[in-house]
């Protein structure tokens, strides 16, 4: 199956796409903010570069999109018509980068929490932020 749009368009199209400042992370930084909670953004000196970094819990969250990330029986992880194997060796690398990313994290002394872009839409989203604070300040073991 062909793309519906040409080259150029596609291209144009792709180029909007934004990995940082997106909206599922600007509203959690909202919220976390509100609730005083203060964080680093984009931390490079971290694998995977986190999203935020909340140094006073050593806690990191990562904000995923459903399609980048490949989030498993979600509505909006759907896999494209067009190029469909290049997409899917795209998404899969992206989800092997997100696990190493945590590991080492994790091995380093750091809470890694994920938010899916799914669980900020507004039927699930404020069950996610009102959750969101005591899964950073939670003890682990």
């Amino acid at each position: 199956m062909a793309d519906v749009h040409d080259k150029a368009t596609r291209s144009f199209n792709m180029s909007r796409i934004k990995n940082k400042d997106t909206k599922p992370e600007l509203l959690v930084r909202k919220f976390l903010h509100s609730k005083g909670f203060r964080y680093k953004l984009n931390d490079k000196s971290l694998p995977g570069k986190p999203d935020l970094v909340l140094p006073r819990y050593k806690t990191i969250i990562f904000i995923h999109g459903c399609f980048w990330h490949g989030h498993e029986s979600c509505r909006y992880f759907v896999v494209p018509k067009t190029r469909t194997e290049w997409w899917m060796n795209k998404i899969e690398n992206n989800r092997r980068n997100d696990e190493k990313s945590a590991t080492i994290c994790l091995d380093a002394g750091w809470k890694v929490l994920i938010i899916w872009e799914c669980e900020l839409k507004p039927s699930k989203i404020q069950e996610t932020l009102t959750k969101l604070p005591g899964r950073i300040t939670a003890k682990t073991s």
